[in-house]
């Protein structure tokens, strides 16, 4: 794929750029502050080997993946940002394991990160999305909501419907690594662009600075704003830095189209509707995606997109379509029956609670959604999570009527 740092010195950050780096920094490819050189220079005074991790406990994605080989390879390079291999890497140092889900345990500084470092995140990848090879294979985009078939649900299950992903823009850090006026600029040209939102898509951004507490802890209870950064996968990241500078809520008059700015990713761009009606969710969220992408690149911005790995987002559990369908549903026989895991496992789901990753079902009521992300477009991942929800549906029908249930083949996730 062509180099993220050629594209970023053809940009619009390019004059800027050569004025402020000298001929030998340029030559070298990166671009190093003075302390930045210093704290090179310091490490090469110890071996690989001094610094390498203590992963013996871990159970995540990079602890599985990381070698001492590969760690000795990468710990002294840095991308033009000044991002390092062991700041991808601290917050699966730092969080050996989670209670409900397994990690990644590792994160990107910037877009970059995923070429610097690709001796570690390829196989991170490969792991986390089921084989996919960012290598040889190349993944499909499609946000044609008119293909989507049986996108309406029984409404006596499904209590709520989402679909969201997440966009980031070229040029700037990512939030593990962004300084504090990259961050801004990302509000100002996010909260510019939505501004030409017009239609049912008309709306308003809040930003948490100018917030009280109680208009903040309202949204977070009815699941229009993301939580405070208490997770320590947030926290050992780095993205809670700053807090709550420059991040902010942007929705509709609805409250059915919103967008976040500065939580996890640049902007994370969610659909979502109480009751069964998935198509209209996914239409929605298609036509506004759209239309989004287009106002910034009004403005003279763009996506962070590439073909092997889609777009491009700050966890690599989000890359490619970066979308997660799901819907609240209730399943109280079902998720009583011991074939419950592995019905989802074969339907390439995955359950939470409904408060978020960090949180077990309360009761008979689940978060049902997409396992992968990367390997099969947005349309094809919205009718697996449809159907796989309508087989978990006819499962519970079955249950109360006191029939059986089977246990469904394997679906494949992408076509090699």
């Amino acid at each position: 794929m062509a180099s993220s740092f050629t594209r970023m010195l053809s940009g619009r950050n390019a004059a800027v750029v050569l004025a402020s780096l000298g001929a030998g920094t340029l030559a070298s490819g990166y671009m190093l502050s003075d302390s930045g050189v210093a704290a090179a220079e310091r490490k090469k005074m110890y071996p690989p080997s001094a610094d390498y991790p203590d992963l013996r406990k871990h159970n995540n994605c990079m602890a599985s993946a990381l070698t001492p080989s590969i760690y000795a390879r990468l710990r002294d390079k840095l991308t033009p940002n000044n991002w390092s291999l062991d700041q991808c890497i601290q917050t699966g140092v730092d969080n050996p394991g989670h209670p409900f889900i397994k990690t990644v345990g590792m994160v990107a500084g910037d877009e970059e990160s995923y070429e610097v470092f690709a001796d570690l995140f390829d196989p991170v990848i490969k792991d986390r999305h089921n084989g996919y090879d960012p290598k040889t294979m190349k993944h499909p985009t499609d946000l044609d909501s008119s293909k989507i078939t049986s996108g309406m649900f029984d409404e006596r299950y499904v209590l709520s419907s989402r679909v969201r992903t997440g966009r980031s823009i070229r040029g700037l850090g990512l939030p593990p690594a962004c300084t504090r006026s990259e961050r801004r600029e990302v509000e100002r040209v996010v909260v510019q662009a939505l501004s030409g939102l017009r239609g049912d898509l008309s709306g308003q951004y809040y930003s948490l600075t100018q917030m009280t507490e109680h208009q903040q802890q309202r949204l977070i209870d009815e699941h229009f704003l993301f939580d405070k950064p208490v997770s320590p996968l947030l926290t050992a990241a780095g993205m809670a830095r700053d807090w709550p500078d420059a991040r902010g809520i942007w929705h509709n008059n609805e409250k059915t189209f919103l967008i976040w700015i500065n939580e996890e990713d640049h902007t994370r761009v969610i659909s979502m509707e109480k009751g069964g009606n998935m198509k209209r969710v996914f239409e929605r969220f298609c036509r506004g995606l759209k239309e989004v992408e287009r106002l910034i690149q009004e403005r003279g911005w763009e996506f962070m997109w590439n073909e092997h790995l889609g777009y491009i987002l700050t966890c690599p559990s989000n890359l490619g379509t970066g979308l997660r369908a799901g819907v609240h549903v209730r399943l109280p026989n079902l998720s009583k029956d011991p074939r419950f895991s592995k019905i989802l496992d074969n339907l390439r789901l995955q359950k939470r609670g409904t408060g978020g990753v960090d949180t077990a079902a309360v009761g008979d009521t689940f978060d049902i959604s997409n396992l992968d992300r990367l390997g099969k477009s947005e349309v094809e991942l919205v009718q697996l999570v449809i159907d796989g929800v309508n087989y978990l549906i006819e499962c519970e029908k079955r249950l109360e009527r006191g029939q059986d249930i089977k246990i469904p083949a394997p679906i494949v996730q992408f076509r090699k």
